[in-house]
This record gives C-alpha cells, structure tokens and sequence, in this order.
C-alpha cells in the first residue's frame, strides 16, 4: 500500500514539475505573471526533479540560466544517491 502511494506520489510530483515549466513558458511568450523560479526548485526537490529537467527540455525553458542547467541535474543526482542508499540498506546490502 505504502509503496503504490510513493509511486503515485513521484509520478504526480514529476508531472506537476514538466507541467510547470510548460507553463512558466507559455506565461513567459505572454509577458504575464511568471512562475517564482523557488518554486521549481520545491517541486524538484519534493520528488518532481525529473519532470522539471523533462519540462526543461521538452519546452526549452531555463536552459540558459546557469542555476537550472546546474541545479536540477543536482538534485536527481542526489535523489539517486539517497534511492540507492535506501535500497541497499532495505535489500540488507549496507
């Protein structure tokens, strides 16, 4: 039970970051009411840091901003560390 809500957790956490950033460049080519770029960096750090570099690429948003093209790779990498710390010390490998 826990481990389908982590999943559906992730999921409508990436989501959410791609969606986000396709908004934040839809607001952007509309010169309105932008996206606080904080707010990026909570949706990756919360588990949507996939979805945000996805929405990145996808949309051409933030790549040339030197905190995104850094930071968003930081923070899956770090995820990735912490998953695998997790996954061996449950698997009984640490």
């Amino acid at each position: 039970m826990l481990g389908k809500l982590l999943i559906i957790y992730i999921f409508a956490m990436n989501l959410g970051g791609f969606v986000l950033m396709g908004w934040d460049k839809y607001k952007a080519k509309k010169d309105k009411w932008r996206v606080p770029e904080q707010r990026f960096f909570l949706v990756a750090l919360l588990g949507g840091s996939v979805g945000c570099w996805l929405g990145m690429q996808q949309f051409r948003h933030k790549t040339k901003h030197q905190a995104f093209v850094v930071g968003i790779p930081l923070i899956i990498l770090l995820q990735l560390i912490l998953l695998s710390a997790f996954i061996g010390k449950t698997a009984g490998l640490y």
